[in-house]
């Protein structure tokens, strides 16, 4: 690993847990070339049909600050 690899690490890992997977994503999403449409698809899918069980009331869901307060936690 370079010099400057190094610092860009130590300085990720300063960063809080929810930074830290927002780094981790954005630099895998540099990394593909292409985006596999049978994928977000499938991610589609899920999200409408998470939508419709919360709208129905067969799930519940946490505040955006509760999950975060969460992830910062550990």
């Amino acid at each position: 690993m370079t010099k400057h690899a190094e610092t860009v690490l130590k300085d990720a890992l300063d960063l809080e847990p929810v930074e830290r997977a927002e780094l981790i994503s954005m630099l895998i999403c540099s990394l593909e070339k292409t985006t596999d449409e049978r994928i977000d698809a499938l991610w589609m899918e899920e999200v409408e049909s998470r939508i419709a069980a919360y709208r129905a009331g067969r799930m519940t869901a946490d505040s955006a600050e509760a999950v975060f307060e969460r992830i910062n936690r550990r």
